[in-house]
């Protein structure tokens, strides 16, 4: 594969200013409940704001992104696979979140991250969270620094695992150990991507088919 990955970078820096296909993106990666025990969500408060960071770097003829895989606990999201990311603090910018999420829960500096632009703001139903995920870049790989008590593993994925005709997959999953789910999913270093995550990719996904150079 050639790879010129600033000509990359700026034609997504470009594309993102432009319109974006957001829930078209979304909705097919979104899970279906199955079975009798469905989750109910109801919220008496309004979103809280939250960014996630998608972090683009070359790395051996490839364009990688970083995840992070979550300890067990008991709470909507254990044991998932996400996006370096978390709640706003006060005053903050949706970018400065994604940044210092990036650097307390994987150690990538923020001064090191170039950021590019953003992609559609998703609603994450479980949680109550306005997400936009923040995209940035590296010239050259991050050494990461996980955070040992939030982070189990960094995975790194990469643009070509989401390219392929068949990357998206279907299995059941059972959500806080009680719900049972059909999910489409992107399977990236044996773990199961799914959820808000994998539709957040997804929109990156359509974004980067209509890049010309390669990937």
């Amino acid at each position: 594969m050639s790879l010129d990955f600033d000509r990359w970078a700026e034609e997504l820096r470009n594309m993102l200013k432009g319109p974006l296909p957001g829930a078209t993106a979304h909705e097919p990666l979104r899970a279906v409940p199955v079975g009798e025990v469905r989750p109910i969500f109801e919220h008496k408060s309004p979103p809280k704001p939250g960014s996630v960071l998608i972090l683009l770097y070359p790395d051996r003829g490839e364009i990688r992104f970083p995840l992070t895989k979550r300890p067990e606990y008991l709470g909507a999201h254990s044991g998932q696979v996400s996006l370096p990311g978390g709640k706003a603090e006060p005053g903050e910018t949706p970018i400065e979140t994604a940044l210092r999420e990036g650097e307390e829960e994987i150690g990538v500096r923020a001064s090191d991250i170039e950021v590019i632009g953003t992609l559609s703001n998703f609603f994450v139903i479980p949680s109550n969270f306005m997400v936009t995920p923040v995209v940035g870049i590296q010239r050259n790989r991050p050494l990461f620094t996980p955070d040992p008590v939030e982070v189990v593993r960094v995975l790194e994925g990469t643009v070509r695992d989401l390219m392929r005709e068949d990357a998206v997959a279907v299995k059941e999953i059972t959500a806080a150990r009680v719900y049972r789910l059909q999910a489409p999913h992107f399977l990236i270093e044996d773990e199961v991507v799914w959820g808000a995550t994998a539709m957040m990719l997804n929109e990156l996904r359509m974004v980067v088919r209509n890049l010309i150079t390669v990937h």
